[in-house]
Protein backbone atom coordinates (compact mmCIF):
# COMPACT_ATOMS: atom_id res chain seq x y z
CA UNK A 1 0.00 0.00 0.00
CA UNK A 2 2.43 2.21 0.68
CA UNK A 3 4.71 1.62 -2.57
CA UNK A 4 1.21 2.56 -4.34
CA UNK A 5 1.26 6.03 -2.03
CA UNK A 6 4.13 6.36 -3.00
CA UNK A 7 4.44 5.98 -6.59
CA UNK A 8 1.03 8.21 -6.68
CA UNK A 9 2.44 10.72 -5.11
CA UNK A 10 5.58 10.60 -7.25
CA UNK A 11 3.93 10.38 -10.70
CA UNK A 12 1.89 13.58 -9.10
CA UNK A 13 5.03 15.76 -8.37
CA UNK A 14 6.68 14.64 -11.64
CA UNK A 15 3.84 15.71 -13.92
CA UNK A 16 4.94 19.06 -15.39
CA UNK A 17 1.81 21.12 -15.41
CA UNK A 18 3.31 24.76 -16.48
CA UNK A 19 5.16 22.92 -19.42
CA UNK A 20 2.03 21.14 -20.95
CA UNK A 21 -0.52 23.58 -19.75
CA UNK A 22 1.52 25.81 -22.93
CA UNK A 23 0.88 23.08 -25.76
CA UNK A 24 -2.40 21.85 -24.39
CA UNK A 25 -5.26 22.83 -27.01
CA UNK A 26 -8.38 24.27 -25.17
CA UNK A 27 -10.32 21.00 -26.53
CA UNK A 28 -7.89 18.47 -24.01
CA UNK A 29 -7.95 21.31 -21.20
CA UNK A 30 -11.64 19.44 -19.04
CA UNK A 31 -9.20 16.13 -19.82
CA UNK A 32 -6.20 17.36 -18.27
CA UNK A 33 -7.87 19.08 -15.34
CA UNK A 34 -9.50 15.26 -14.51
CA UNK A 35 -6.01 13.55 -14.84
CA UNK A 36 -5.07 16.14 -12.45
CA UNK A 37 -8.01 16.00 -9.88
CA UNK A 38 -7.96 11.82 -10.12
CA UNK A 39 -3.77 11.83 -9.36
CA UNK A 40 -4.35 14.93 -6.01
CA UNK A 41 -7.18 12.17 -5.10
CA UNK A 42 -5.60 8.91 -5.58
CA UNK A 43 -2.67 10.21 -3.57
CA UNK A 44 -4.57 11.69 -0.72
CA UNK A 45 -6.70 8.73 -0.89
CA UNK A 46 -4.06 6.36 1.20
CA UNK A 47 -3.92 8.69 3.68
CA UNK A 48 -7.08 9.65 4.44
CA UNK A 49 -8.36 5.94 3.88
CA UNK A 50 -8.80 5.68 7.58
CA UNK A 51 -11.05 8.52 7.59
CA UNK A 52 -13.43 7.20 4.83
CA UNK A 53 -13.55 3.85 6.22
CA UNK A 54 -14.71 5.59 9.44
CA UNK A 55 -17.78 7.55 7.15
CA UNK A 56 -20.86 4.84 7.83
CA UNK A 57 -23.75 7.53 8.01
CA UNK A 58 -25.52 7.67 4.24
CA UNK A 59 -26.00 11.40 3.03
CA UNK A 60 -29.55 12.42 3.65
CA UNK A 61 -32.10 12.01 1.22
CA UNK A 62 -34.17 15.14 1.46
CA UNK A 63 -31.24 17.10 0.24
CA UNK A 64 -31.71 16.27 -3.35
CA UNK A 65 -35.07 15.15 -2.57
CA UNK A 66 -36.42 18.46 -4.07
CA UNK A 67 -33.73 18.20 -7.23
CA UNK A 68 -35.52 14.84 -8.38
CA UNK A 69 -38.84 15.70 -7.71
CA UNK A 70 -38.48 18.83 -10.27
CA UNK A 71 -36.61 15.98 -12.83
CA UNK A 72 -39.64 13.77 -12.88
CA UNK A 73 -41.99 16.28 -13.58
CA UNK A 74 -40.76 15.42 -17.48
CA UNK A 75 -42.00 11.84 -16.71
CA UNK A 76 -45.65 13.14 -15.35
CA UNK A 77 -45.53 15.13 -18.59
CA UNK A 78 -44.29 11.75 -20.61
CA UNK A 79 -47.58 9.70 -19.05
CA UNK A 80 -50.02 12.61 -19.48
CA UNK A 81 -49.45 12.69 -23.01
CA UNK A 82 -49.69 8.94 -23.41
CA UNK A 83 -52.95 8.76 -22.15
CA UNK A 84 -54.89 12.29 -22.42
CA UNK A 85 -56.37 11.51 -26.19
CA UNK A 86 -57.76 7.85 -24.50
CA UNK A 87 -61.00 9.52 -23.33
CA UNK A 88 -61.26 12.90 -25.45
CA UNK A 89 -60.56 10.71 -28.77
CA UNK A 90 -63.79 10.32 -29.70
CA UNK A 91 -64.71 14.25 -29.02
CA UNK A 92 -61.82 15.17 -31.38
CA UNK A 93 -62.80 12.98 -34.43
CA UNK A 94 -66.59 14.41 -34.15
CA UNK A 95 -64.90 18.29 -34.03
CA UNK A 96 -62.27 17.88 -36.37
CA UNK A 97 -64.40 16.22 -38.56
CA UNK A 98 -62.81 12.52 -39.08
CA UNK A 99 -65.70 10.44 -36.75
CA UNK A 100 -65.13 6.78 -38.09
CA UNK A 101 -62.31 7.09 -40.01
CA UNK A 102 -60.00 4.62 -37.51
CA UNK A 103 -56.65 5.21 -39.40
CA UNK A 104 -56.56 8.69 -38.49
CA UNK A 105 -57.86 8.35 -35.03
CA UNK A 106 -54.86 5.40 -34.94
CA UNK A 107 -52.42 8.65 -36.37
CA UNK A 108 -53.80 10.79 -33.28
CA UNK A 109 -53.15 8.29 -31.15
CA UNK A 110 -49.51 7.39 -32.58
CA UNK A 111 -47.93 10.56 -33.98
CA UNK A 112 -46.41 11.12 -30.41
CA UNK A 113 -44.49 8.23 -30.71
CA UNK A 114 -43.20 9.25 -34.01
CA UNK A 115 -41.79 12.37 -32.49
CA UNK A 116 -40.28 10.61 -29.82
CA UNK A 117 -38.66 8.64 -32.52
CA UNK A 118 -36.83 11.51 -33.46
CA UNK A 119 -36.21 13.02 -30.18
CA UNK A 120 -34.33 9.98 -28.57
CA UNK A 121 -31.76 10.30 -31.93
CA UNK A 122 -30.52 13.39 -30.28
CA UNK A 123 -31.87 13.07 -26.61
CA UNK A 124 -28.10 11.65 -25.50
CA UNK A 125 -26.35 13.99 -27.33
CA UNK A 126 -28.17 16.85 -26.18
CA UNK A 127 -27.83 15.78 -22.85
CA UNK A 128 -24.08 15.47 -23.18
CA UNK A 129 -24.07 18.66 -24.92
CA UNK A 130 -25.27 21.07 -22.81
CA UNK A 131 -25.82 19.40 -19.65
CA UNK A 132 -28.72 17.47 -17.85
CA UNK A 133 -30.88 20.66 -16.57
CA UNK A 134 -30.98 22.62 -20.11
CA UNK A 135 -31.92 18.72 -21.28
CA UNK A 136 -34.98 19.11 -19.19
CA UNK A 137 -35.88 22.71 -20.42
CA UNK A 138 -35.49 21.45 -24.11
CA UNK A 139 -37.87 18.24 -23.25
CA UNK A 140 -40.61 21.03 -21.59
CA UNK A 141 -40.29 23.41 -25.15
CA UNK A 142 -41.82 21.04 -27.68
CA UNK A 143 -44.42 19.67 -25.35
CA UNK A 144 -45.85 23.23 -24.24
CA UNK A 145 -45.70 24.20 -28.14
CA UNK A 146 -47.18 21.26 -29.16
CA UNK A 147 -49.74 21.05 -26.79
CA UNK A 148 -50.84 24.64 -27.53
CA UNK A 149 -50.72 23.61 -31.06
CA UNK A 150 -53.39 20.76 -30.70
CA UNK A 151 -55.29 22.66 -27.96
CA UNK A 152 -56.08 25.32 -30.33
CA UNK A 153 -56.15 23.59 -34.38
CA UNK A 154 -59.71 23.24 -35.85
CA UNK A 155 -58.19 20.42 -38.55
CA UNK A 156 -56.52 17.05 -37.85
CA UNK A 157 -53.81 18.37 -39.75
CA UNK A 158 -52.86 20.74 -36.62
CA UNK A 159 -53.66 18.39 -34.34
CA UNK A 160 -51.04 15.82 -36.36
CA UNK A 161 -48.35 18.21 -35.54
CA UNK A 162 -49.14 19.22 -32.20
CA UNK A 163 -48.69 15.46 -31.35
CA UNK A 164 -45.88 15.13 -32.98
CA UNK A 165 -44.23 18.13 -31.54
CA UNK A 166 -45.46 16.35 -28.02
CA UNK A 167 -43.61 12.99 -28.89
CA UNK A 168 -40.35 14.96 -29.73
CA UNK A 169 -40.17 16.34 -26.31
CA UNK A 170 -41.65 12.47 -24.72
CA UNK A 171 -38.09 11.01 -26.73
CA UNK A 172 -35.77 13.55 -24.95
CA UNK A 173 -37.21 13.42 -21.45
CA UNK A 174 -37.03 9.40 -20.55
CA UNK A 175 -33.25 9.34 -20.80
CA UNK A 176 -32.20 12.60 -19.76
CA UNK A 177 -34.41 12.12 -16.32
CA UNK A 178 -32.99 8.67 -16.17
CA UNK A 179 -29.18 10.11 -16.09
CA UNK A 180 -30.21 13.12 -13.57
CA UNK A 181 -31.64 10.65 -11.40
CA UNK A 182 -29.18 7.97 -11.07
CA UNK A 183 -26.47 11.30 -10.69
CA UNK A 184 -27.64 13.15 -8.05
CA UNK A 185 -29.22 10.56 -6.17
CA UNK A 186 -27.30 9.10 -3.13
CA UNK A 187 -26.21 5.63 -3.60
CA UNK A 188 -28.57 4.15 -0.52
CA UNK A 189 -31.61 5.53 -2.22
CA UNK A 190 -31.07 5.51 -5.80
CA UNK A 191 -33.60 2.72 -6.19
CA UNK A 192 -36.13 4.38 -4.76
CA UNK A 193 -35.85 7.88 -6.18
CA UNK A 194 -35.55 5.71 -9.59
CA UNK A 195 -39.37 4.78 -8.86
CA UNK A 196 -40.05 7.96 -8.70
CA UNK A 197 -40.13 7.98 -12.40
CA UNK A 198 -42.48 5.44 -13.02
CA UNK A 199 -44.48 6.35 -9.94
CA UNK A 200 -44.53 9.86 -11.94
CA UNK A 201 -45.50 8.40 -14.96
CA UNK A 202 -48.38 6.32 -13.04
CA UNK A 203 -49.57 9.56 -12.14
CA UNK A 204 -49.58 11.54 -15.36
CA UNK A 205 -51.77 8.88 -16.83
CA UNK A 206 -54.17 9.16 -14.00
CA UNK A 207 -54.27 12.71 -13.80
CA UNK A 208 -55.01 12.79 -17.85
CA UNK A 209 -57.68 9.76 -17.38
CA UNK A 210 -59.49 12.11 -14.49
CA UNK A 211 -59.48 15.34 -16.37
CA UNK A 212 -60.90 13.56 -19.82
CA UNK A 213 -63.56 12.44 -17.89
CA UNK A 214 -66.15 15.70 -18.19
CA UNK A 215 -65.21 15.14 -22.08
CA UNK A 216 -68.61 14.22 -23.01
CA UNK A 217 -70.52 16.60 -21.04
CA UNK A 218 -68.92 19.29 -21.48
CA UNK A 219 -68.15 20.72 -24.79
CA UNK A 220 -64.61 21.33 -26.28
CA UNK A 221 -63.40 19.41 -22.97
CA UNK A 222 -60.98 17.74 -25.00
CA UNK A 223 -59.17 21.63 -25.03
CA UNK A 224 -58.40 22.02 -21.32
CA UNK A 225 -56.99 18.79 -21.33
CA UNK A 226 -54.04 19.66 -23.60
CA UNK A 227 -54.43 23.27 -22.39
CA UNK A 228 -53.32 21.57 -18.56
CA UNK A 229 -50.02 19.85 -19.73
CA UNK A 230 -48.36 22.92 -20.52
CA UNK A 231 -48.51 24.33 -16.70
CA UNK A 232 -46.08 21.23 -15.26
CA UNK A 233 -44.17 21.98 -18.70
CA UNK A 234 -43.77 25.72 -18.18
CA UNK A 235 -43.13 24.62 -14.20
CA UNK A 236 -40.27 22.06 -15.36
CA UNK A 237 -38.30 25.06 -17.64
CA UNK A 238 -38.56 27.55 -14.84
CA UNK A 239 -37.67 25.27 -11.78
CA UNK A 240 -34.89 23.67 -13.48
CA UNK A 241 -32.66 26.84 -13.63
CA UNK A 242 -32.80 26.61 -9.73
CA UNK A 243 -31.57 22.77 -9.22
CA UNK A 244 -28.61 21.11 -9.09
CA UNK A 245 -26.29 20.52 -12.38
CA UNK A 246 -25.20 16.59 -12.51
CA UNK A 247 -21.93 16.67 -10.66
CA UNK A 248 -21.11 14.07 -13.33
CA UNK A 249 -21.76 15.80 -15.68
CA UNK A 250 -20.00 18.72 -14.03
CA UNK A 251 -16.72 16.65 -13.99
CA UNK A 252 -16.64 15.11 -17.06
CA UNK A 253 -16.43 19.31 -18.68
CA UNK A 254 -13.70 19.86 -16.22
CA UNK A 255 -15.53 21.99 -13.73
CA UNK A 256 -13.95 20.50 -10.22
CA UNK A 257 -15.21 23.40 -8.57
CA UNK A 258 -18.68 23.57 -9.41
CA UNK A 259 -18.89 20.02 -9.49
CA UNK A 260 -18.02 19.92 -5.77
CA UNK A 261 -20.19 22.86 -5.05
CA UNK A 262 -22.76 20.89 -6.49
CA UNK A 263 -22.26 17.78 -4.35
CA UNK A 264 -22.29 19.91 -1.26
CA UNK A 265 -25.97 20.83 -2.29
CA UNK A 266 -27.33 17.24 -2.59
CA UNK A 267 -25.19 15.27 -0.27
CA UNK A 268 -24.04 17.83 2.38
CA UNK A 269 -20.45 18.93 3.20
CA UNK A 270 -19.21 16.19 5.15
CA UNK A 271 -19.85 13.97 2.04
CA UNK A 272 -18.40 16.05 -0.75
CA UNK A 273 -14.67 14.33 -0.50
CA UNK A 274 -15.57 10.99 -0.55
CA UNK A 275 -17.82 11.62 -3.45
CA UNK A 276 -15.44 13.26 -5.08
CA UNK A 277 -13.18 10.32 -4.82
CA UNK A 278 -15.51 7.40 -5.51
CA UNK A 279 -15.93 9.97 -9.11
CA UNK A 280 -12.55 10.22 -9.58
CA UNK A 281 -12.21 6.26 -9.22
CA UNK A 282 -15.56 6.06 -12.03
CA UNK A 283 -13.16 8.21 -14.47
CA UNK A 284 -10.10 6.88 -14.34
CA UNK A 285 -9.12 5.04 -17.92
CA UNK A 286 -12.20 7.67 -19.69
CA UNK A 287 -9.57 10.00 -21.11
CA UNK A 288 -11.24 10.47 -24.61
CA UNK A 289 -14.47 12.93 -24.26
CA UNK A 290 -16.32 12.54 -27.28
CA UNK A 291 -17.72 8.72 -28.14
CA UNK A 292 -18.19 7.50 -31.78
CA UNK A 293 -21.91 6.26 -32.31
CA UNK A 294 -19.84 2.85 -33.82
CA UNK A 295 -18.69 2.02 -30.46
CA UNK A 296 -21.71 1.34 -29.05
CA UNK A 297 -22.38 -1.55 -31.08
CA UNK A 298 -19.12 -3.60 -31.33
CA UNK A 299 -16.19 -3.38 -28.75
CA UNK A 300 -16.49 -3.53 -25.08
CA UNK A 301 -19.32 -1.91 -25.05
CA UNK A 302 -21.49 -3.86 -27.16
CA UNK A 303 -22.36 -6.60 -24.85
CA UNK A 304 -23.98 -3.59 -22.04
CA UNK A 305 -25.93 -2.03 -25.13
CA UNK A 306 -27.05 -5.38 -26.31
CA UNK A 307 -28.28 -6.09 -22.89
CA UNK A 308 -30.01 -2.37 -22.22
CA UNK A 309 -31.52 -2.62 -25.65
CA UNK A 310 -33.23 -6.31 -24.91
CA UNK A 311 -34.73 -5.02 -21.24
CA UNK A 312 -36.32 -2.39 -23.27
CA UNK A 313 -37.73 -4.22 -26.41
CA UNK A 314 -39.07 -6.82 -23.90
CA UNK A 315 -41.14 -3.75 -21.71
CA UNK A 316 -42.20 -3.17 -25.08
CA UNK A 317 -42.98 -6.07 -26.23
CA UNK A 318 -45.01 -7.26 -23.72
CA UNK A 319 -48.05 -5.02 -25.37
CA UNK A 320 -48.01 -2.52 -22.04
CA UNK A 321 -48.82 0.78 -24.06
CA UNK A 322 -51.66 -1.15 -25.66
CA UNK A 323 -53.37 -1.08 -22.19
CA UNK A 324 -52.52 2.35 -22.11
CA UNK A 325 -53.69 3.84 -24.68
CA UNK A 326 -56.66 2.06 -25.16
CA UNK A 327 -57.87 0.69 -21.85
CA UNK A 328 -61.27 3.33 -21.87
CA UNK A 329 -62.37 0.88 -25.65
CA UNK A 330 -61.09 -2.69 -24.63
CA UNK A 331 -63.06 -2.32 -20.57
CA UNK A 332 -66.20 -1.07 -22.92
CA UNK A 333 -66.13 -3.81 -25.07
CA UNK A 334 -66.45 -5.61 -21.78
CA UNK A 335 -68.91 -3.90 -20.18
CA UNK A 336 -67.12 -2.12 -17.85
CA UNK A 337 -68.08 1.21 -17.48
CA UNK A 338 -64.92 3.67 -18.90
CA UNK A 339 -64.30 5.72 -15.96
CA UNK A 340 -64.17 3.06 -13.77
CA UNK A 341 -61.92 0.97 -15.83
CA UNK A 342 -59.09 4.11 -16.13
CA UNK A 343 -59.32 4.36 -11.92
CA UNK A 344 -58.69 0.25 -11.86
CA UNK A 345 -55.81 0.67 -14.38
CA UNK A 346 -54.60 4.08 -12.97
CA UNK A 347 -54.83 1.98 -9.03
CA UNK A 348 -53.59 -1.52 -10.22
CA UNK A 349 -50.09 0.95 -11.77
CA UNK A 350 -49.79 3.49 -9.24
CA UNK A 351 -49.76 0.59 -6.50
CA UNK A 352 -46.91 -1.84 -8.38
CA UNK A 353 -45.15 1.15 -8.45
CA UNK A 354 -45.48 2.38 -4.94
CA UNK A 355 -44.46 -1.53 -3.79
CA UNK A 356 -41.45 -1.48 -6.14
CA UNK A 357 -40.07 1.71 -4.28
CA UNK A 358 -40.19 0.16 -1.24
CA UNK A 359 -38.73 -2.78 -2.45
CA UNK A 360 -35.92 -1.70 -4.91
CA UNK A 361 -33.49 -1.41 -2.46
CA UNK A 362 -34.22 -4.61 -0.45
CA UNK A 363 -34.38 -7.01 -3.01
CA UNK A 364 -32.32 -5.72 -5.89
CA UNK A 365 -33.16 -5.04 -9.41
CA UNK A 366 -32.66 -8.17 -10.67
CA UNK A 367 -34.72 -9.90 -8.63
CA UNK A 368 -37.69 -7.41 -8.96
CA UNK A 369 -37.41 -7.80 -13.15
CA UNK A 370 -37.80 -11.67 -13.02
CA UNK A 371 -41.09 -11.13 -10.86
CA UNK A 372 -42.38 -8.77 -12.69
CA UNK A 373 -41.66 -10.60 -15.89
CA UNK A 374 -43.14 -13.82 -14.75
CA UNK A 375 -45.92 -12.24 -12.99
CA UNK A 376 -46.76 -10.92 -16.67
CA UNK A 377 -46.65 -14.33 -17.99
CA UNK A 378 -48.75 -15.85 -15.31
CA UNK A 379 -51.38 -13.28 -16.17
CA UNK A 380 -51.42 -13.71 -19.68
CA UNK A 381 -51.74 -17.49 -19.14
CA UNK A 382 -54.83 -15.69 -17.16
CA UNK A 383 -56.53 -13.78 -20.38
CA UNK A 384 -55.91 -17.06 -22.27
CA UNK A 385 -57.99 -18.85 -20.03
CA UNK A 386 -60.84 -16.25 -20.14
CA UNK A 387 -61.05 -16.76 -23.89
CA UNK A 388 -61.53 -20.34 -23.62
CA UNK A 389 -64.58 -22.08 -24.54
CA UNK A 390 -64.80 -24.09 -21.85
CA UNK A 391 -65.17 -21.10 -19.40
CA UNK A 392 -68.51 -19.57 -18.53
CA UNK A 393 -69.36 -16.05 -19.69
CA UNK A 394 -69.23 -14.20 -16.38
CA UNK A 395 -66.43 -16.28 -15.18
CA UNK A 396 -64.08 -15.06 -18.43
CA UNK A 397 -65.77 -11.37 -17.83
CA UNK A 398 -64.06 -11.79 -14.69
CA UNK A 399 -60.80 -13.69 -15.71
CA UNK A 400 -60.24 -10.81 -18.41
CA UNK A 401 -60.34 -7.89 -16.46
CA UNK A 402 -58.34 -9.54 -13.37
CA UNK A 403 -55.79 -10.98 -16.05
CA UNK A 404 -55.55 -7.25 -17.56
CA UNK A 405 -55.25 -5.67 -14.38
CA UNK A 406 -53.03 -8.22 -12.72
CA UNK A 407 -50.47 -7.76 -15.98
CA UNK A 408 -50.48 -3.76 -15.40
CA UNK A 409 -49.80 -4.30 -11.81
CA UNK A 410 -46.47 -7.01 -12.38
CA UNK A 411 -45.42 -4.42 -15.26
CA UNK A 412 -45.28 -2.17 -12.79
CA UNK A 413 -43.18 -3.90 -9.75
CA UNK A 414 -40.21 -4.27 -12.13
CA UNK A 415 -40.48 -4.34 -15.85
CA UNK A 416 -41.83 -0.87 -15.60
CA UNK A 417 -39.42 1.18 -13.32
CA UNK A 418 -35.99 -1.17 -13.57
CA UNK A 419 -34.95 -0.78 -17.03
CA UNK A 420 -34.76 3.21 -16.84
CA UNK A 421 -32.47 2.79 -13.40
CA UNK A 422 -30.24 -0.52 -13.88
CA UNK A 423 -28.86 1.09 -17.08
CA UNK A 424 -27.41 4.31 -15.83
CA UNK A 425 -25.73 2.06 -13.11
CA UNK A 426 -24.20 -0.43 -15.32
CA UNK A 427 -23.47 2.23 -18.25
CA UNK A 428 -19.50 3.52 -17.77
CA UNK A 429 -19.95 7.37 -17.46
CA UNK A 430 -17.94 8.26 -20.24
CA UNK A 431 -20.85 6.79 -22.83
CA UNK A 432 -23.25 6.59 -20.61
CA UNK A 433 -25.73 9.48 -21.99
CA UNK A 434 -25.47 8.36 -25.50
CA UNK A 435 -25.87 4.88 -24.24
CA UNK A 436 -29.10 5.59 -22.77
CA UNK A 437 -30.42 7.25 -25.95
CA UNK A 438 -29.50 4.03 -27.75
CA UNK A 439 -31.26 1.51 -25.89
CA UNK A 440 -34.05 3.85 -23.58
CA UNK A 441 -35.45 5.29 -26.48
CA UNK A 442 -34.58 4.82 -30.85
CA UNK A 443 -33.79 1.20 -30.43
CA UNK A 444 -37.29 0.11 -28.82
CA UNK A 445 -39.43 2.91 -31.17
CA UNK A 446 -37.26 1.47 -34.07
CA UNK A 447 -37.42 -1.95 -33.30
CA UNK A 448 -41.05 -2.32 -32.66
CA UNK A 449 -42.60 0.47 -35.20
CA UNK A 450 -45.25 2.82 -33.00
CA UNK A 451 -48.07 2.77 -35.19
CA UNK A 452 -48.58 -0.43 -36.04
CA UNK A 453 -47.85 -2.48 -32.60
CA UNK A 454 -50.31 0.20 -31.02
CA UNK A 455 -53.31 -0.47 -33.34
CA UNK A 456 -52.35 -4.18 -34.26
CA UNK A 457 -51.91 -5.16 -30.12
CA UNK A 458 -55.38 -2.89 -29.62
CA UNK A 459 -57.27 -4.44 -32.74
CA UNK A 460 -56.64 -8.04 -30.94
CA UNK A 461 -57.47 -7.22 -27.77
CA UNK A 462 -60.98 -5.54 -28.62
CA UNK A 463 -61.96 -8.60 -30.98
CA UNK A 464 -60.86 -10.57 -28.05
CA UNK A 465 -62.91 -8.41 -25.30
CA UNK A 466 -66.38 -8.28 -27.94
CA UNK A 467 -66.65 -11.70 -28.19
CA UNK A 468 -66.35 -12.00 -24.42
CA UNK A 469 -69.31 -9.46 -24.04
CA UNK A 470 -71.46 -11.28 -26.51
CA UNK A 471 -70.90 -14.24 -24.59
CA UNK A 472 -71.39 -12.47 -21.58
CA UNK A 473 -75.25 -11.03 -22.91
CA UNK A 474 -76.35 -14.72 -24.21
CA UNK A 475 -76.18 -16.12 -20.31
Amino acid sequence: MWEREGRAFSMYKRMPSRDRSDVMDVEENSVFKRKNFVLNYCGLLAFSQDSMDVETTNPSMWLSFPHVVVGTLSSFLFGYHLGVVNEPLESISLDLGFTGNTLAEGLVVSTCLGGALIGSLFSGWIADGVGRRRAFQLCALPMIIGASTSATTKTLAGMLIGRFLVGTGMGIGPSAVALYVTEVSPASVRGTYGSFIQIATCLGLMVALFIGIPVKEIAGWWRICFWVSTIPAGFLVVAMMFCAESPHWLYKQGRIAEAEAEFERLLGGSHVKYAMVELAKLDRGDDADTVKLSELFYGRHFRVVYIGSTLFALQQLSGINAVFYFSSSVFKSAGVPSDVANAFIGVANLSGSIIAMLLMDKLGRKMLLLWSFFGMAISMVVQVAAANTFVSGSASLYLSVGGMLMFVLTFALGAGPVPSLLLPEIFPSRIRAKAMAICNQFLRWLALPAFARATWTATLILDVRKRLYDGCSLC
